[in-house]
């Protein structure tokens, strides 16, 4: 299973990423990131959820990286993507907002 958390400028996203280790996870952020970090591997620009096609874009992100869960962290990003949970479920990935 690959877990993409949203919101990889965040704490909490480090939190929740330490709490899970039966998986491969990708912290991401559409908040700009050093490029160092990209570089690495473990983390990725996601898509601004400011885009008109942005739910369109993070299902493309998420079908050619293998992702079958997010964590979305920010609030943005869950008013979106959980207006479009059914597309995503035809896709067999599941989101869950953990945005509090």
């Amino acid at each position: 299973m690959k877990i993409l958390i949203t919101g990889a400028a965040l704490a909490k996203a480090h939190q929740l990423k330490s709490g899970m280790t039966d998986a491969e996870i990708v912290l991401g952020d559409y908040m700009d990131l050093p490029q160092f970090m990209l570089s690495s591997g473990d983390m990725m620009g996601l898509p601004n959820p400011k885009s008109s096609s942005y739910t369109h874009e993070m299902l493309t992100l998420c079908l050619d990286n293998g992702i079958d869960f997010v964590h979305i962290l920010r609030e943005p990003e869950a008013t979106q993507l959980l207006k479009a949970s059914q597309l995503f479920e035809e896709y067999n990935i599941e989101l869950r907002n953990e945005v509090h």
